[in-house]
């Protein structure tokens, strides 16, 4: 494993992005097990690109324009629909006790999932990044391309919880002032909004 793919994937994963931005928020909101969580699930939402990738079928979305934009409307709508739920105290920032059940690791694992699957733009990065750190003379490629993602995925998690982490340490610093945890929505919810029109103007 290259030098040059690792420092790739660090700074790709340390860039901030939905995924990052969801588990800082879990930190923040619901506290560290649950940015954890948060992490775990980005991460899990990883998978289907990188098998799409891996089996080539990241190429459809290159080629079909009715397939890409279809995810990428599904994609902007879901981030539009998780900055309304931030603003109305519903969604991302919502806060709740540190002790809680299965059913809201669930709900945090699923929205993290969803977050990193509903972005098309993805698989196509993957179909053009890991090639690149695969010998081109190598007879099966698909055992090296799986051992790069599973690096990838776990210097995903790691970052991710570590933003988290930060987050859940000053969570009861923010929680505490009503005034901080109004403005922390509003900037959250502009951060969801900014990177749905991102996506939006996403090309192939």
């Amino acid at each position: 494993m290259s030098i040059e793919f690792l420092i790739t994937s660090f700074v790709i994963v340390v860039s901030p992005g939905t995924g990052a931005l969801y588990t800082i928020a879990t930190g923040l909101s619901r506290g560290f097990r649950k940015s954890v969580v948060a992490a775990f699930g980005c991460t899990l939402g990883i998978v289907p690109h990188l098998a799409a990738a891996i089996a080539g079928l990241a190429a459809i979305l290159h080629t079909s324009a009715v397939v890409f934009e279809t995810f990428k409307y599904l994609g902007v709508a879901y981030l539009l629909y998780m900055a309304w739920n931030t603003l109305r105290e519903q969604g991302t920032l919502k806060v709740e006790d540190q002790e809680e059940g299965e059913r809201s690791s669930l709900r945090v694992t699923g929205t993290a999932i969803l977050i990193n699957f509903l972005n098309p733009k993805l698989s196509i990065f993957f179909l053009a990044f890991l090639p690149q750190f695969v010998p081109a003379d190598e007879a099966n490629s698909v055992p090296h391309m799986l051992e790069l993602s599973g690096v990838f995925m776990l210097m995903t998690f790691v970052v991710f919880a570590i933003y988290g982490g930060f987050a859940a340490a000053v969570r009861d610093h923010v929680i505490s002032r009503p005034k901080v945890m109004a403005w922390m929505r509003r900037t959250f919810a502009a951060a969801f909004v900014g990177i749905g029109i991102q996506l939006a103007f996403a090309s192939r």
